[in-house]
């Protein structure tokens, strides 16, 4: 029975190191959210100052067709000769001159908006830089334990075999049976109930475990029980079912 104990930790210590080995990547799949989000985040701050600086590339090319059209109309003001349209064309070139100030004034409110979309970009970069290398730092972390921990657990798969060896094969093949819908496969018998379910065990298979002359197996859930006080000195035992 020590024997199989022996391996039954062994295969608990494996299915651990498999479980975090499925669980190491999960943790760096949210780092590499979260770091997603953080250069979408700063991403967008960049395309803000893109959209200013944009803006006021618009403006100016407006301003500057607009001062085409007033030289244009300038250059015709000398071949009018109704002063009815010399009067309009001076309306049309002060409409002109006028939309240019709103132009200009609205170039002034995008500059300054554009400082404060630059200031808050800079500031951005910086915070996000500095979580990015902390996050880049804690993927490096996980792909290491991830190492460690792969590893590991091939080189306790190694000594599983030679583990196995030492039980019995028909206690083995029982082992291997419960252990594939129920773990631990083995439990202690704890006052007079299965370490397993919990349920009670009869009197006789207590008496019987007890004596350490027979293996049982917990009659309400199949797991294979032993006691404490005899498994240092376990003999070769019959294997009886649970019923």
């Amino acid at each position: 029975m020590l024997d199989l104990l022996e391996l039954q930790n062994l295969d608990i210590k494996i299915a651990e190191h498999k479980a975090r080995e499925k669980e190491l990547p999960k943790q760096k799949d949210k780092f590499s959210i979260h770091r997603k989000r953080l250069d979408e985040e700063l991403k967008n701050s960049e395309e803000r100052c893109k959209s200013i600086q944009l803006k006021q590339r618009e403006c100016t090319g407006e301003i500057e067709q607009r001062q085409a059209q007033i030289q244009k109309y300038e250059g015709q003001l000398y071949s009018i000769k109704k002063n009815e349209e010399y009067k309009a064309l001076l309306h049309e070139m002060e409409l002109l001159k006028k939309q240019i100030a709103i132009k200009e004034e609205r170039i002034i409110a995008l500059m300054l908006e554009y400082d404060e979309a630059k200031a808050a970009l800079e500031a951005d970069r910086e915070r996000i830089q500095a979580e990015i290398k902390k996050i880049d730092a804690e993927c490096a972390v996980i792909d290491n334990n991830l190492k460690e921990l792969t590893a590991e657990r091939k080189e306790l798969e190694k000594t599983r075999a030679p583990k196995a060896a030492k039980v019995g094969p028909e206690l083995l093949a029982r082992y291997e049976r419960i252990r594939k819908v129920r773990t631990p496969a083995v439990v202690p018998l704890k006052d007079e109930t299965c370490g397993g379910c919990f349920m009670a065990v009869r009197p006789q298979i207590v008496n019987e475990i007890l004596a350490n002359d027979k293996i049982h197996a917990c009659q309400h859930c199949g797991r294979l029980l032993y006691h404490l006080s005899n498994i240092d000195d376990a003999p070769a035992c019959e294997i009886i079912e649970g019923a």
